[in-house]
């Protein structure tokens, strides 16, 4: 599968950007994919990032970035690997690291 843009989020920051691009893309009717890693994926803890996600069904997350930062908790997205995140680059007109 095509993908228009591939969102890579490795940084806690990203919170704020993620979101309201996530919301663009979708409005846009934009093919992209999210993978996040390292401790990017504490950006998961945002409710109304999660909500947005749920509207794309091409993410994943590291599964070692999310046991080693965010211990116990349930992910809710789909675990993955860096294996993932390299099939996706491959499939991506764009990457955006965040």
């Amino acid at each position: 599968m095509k993908i228009d843009l591939l969102i890579i989020v490795s940084n806690p920051d990203a919170g704020a950007i993620i979101t309201p691009l996530a919301r663009a893309c979708r409005h846009a009717g934009i093919k992209w994919a999210a993978f996040f890693t390292n401790d990017g994926v504490t950006t998961l803890d945002d409710e109304s990032l999660v909500k947005e996600l749920k509207y794309n069904d091409k993410l994943a997350v590291c599964q070692e970035s999310w046991e080693l930062h965010m211990n116990d908790k349930l992910c809710p997205l789909t675990l993955g690997s860096q294996t993932t995140n390299s099939a996706w680059v491959s499939q991506s007109d764009r990457v955006l690291s965040l």
